[in-house]
Order: structure tokens, then C-alpha cells, then sequence
């Protein structure tokens, strides 16, 4: 057995081993158990990250414009997360400081990475 293999491993009481699994295999199940709190944050962290990617491409080949395109960014990324770690993950809110701080985790980040990428898009498709 490999060293790298047995670091992962934790024993179990009835002698058998648990593998941890990655952050993002629990990400994407609804009944994960998250120990280390500062794992499930940079969940929210970098899913946070990927949807201001995913919809700075999408309103820069729309084209929307203006304040409607960042309304709507924001209720979208807090609404979609929100609905995450509520009702998919199903957390305890409390442990994480309380449903503000876990909606407002990384939110200003990715709201700078939506506006480069928004800008880059929209100027790339709809100016000569």
C-alpha cells in the first residue's frame, strides 16, 4: 500500500478503513457530512467563482447592459448558492456564522471575475 493512499485513510471503530473523500465529491452530494468547516466554505468559495465565470460569458454573448445585467447577476449567484448549502447540503446555517455569512462567501470576488469576464465577452463579440 502506498504511503500517499494510507495518508487519506482514517481508521474506522469497527476496524475497518474510511478513505476521505475530495471536497468536491461531497460538493456534488446532497448528504455529505462536512467536518472541517473551511472545506465547505471553499466549496461555496469556488462554486461561486465558476457561476460568475459561467454567467459573465453568457450576459457578454447576450448582450445584456447596464445595471438589469448586475441585478440579475446578483440574485442569481446568491439565490442559486443560497438554495445550495439550504436545501441541497441542508447545513446547519448556525455553524457557519449564520445564512449572511454563507451568502456573502466569496460574493465580492466573483463579482469582479463576472464584470472582467462580462466586459472581455461583450466587447470581444459586439464591438468592431
Amino acid at each position: 500500500m502506498s504511503s500517499a493512499k494510507r495518508k487519506d485513510e482514517h481508521p474506522v471503530s469497527n476496524g475497518g478503513v474510511k478513505v476521505k473523500q475530495s471536497p468536491w465529491s461531497k460538493a456534488l452530494r446532497g448528504d455529505a457530512a462536512w467536518e472541517d468547516k473551511d472545506e465547505f466554505l471553499d466549496v461555496i468559495y469556488w462554486m461561486r467563482q465558476i457561476l460568475a465565470i459561467v454567467l459573465g460569458v453568457i450576459w457578454g454573448i447576450v448582450p445584456l447592459k447596464g445595471f438589469v445585467g448586475i441585478a440579475i447577476f446578483c440574485l442569481i449567484n446568491a439565490g442559486v448558492l443560497y438554495l445550495y448549502f439550504s436545501s441541497f447540503q441542508q447545513v446547519d446555517e448556525e455553524e457557519y456564522g449564520g445564512t449572511w455569512e454563507l451568502t456573502k462567501e466569496g460574493f465580492m470576488t466573483s463579482f469582479a471575475l463576472f464584470l472582467v469576464v462580462w466586459v472581455i465577452f461583450y466587447t470581444a463579440i459586439h464591438f468592431d
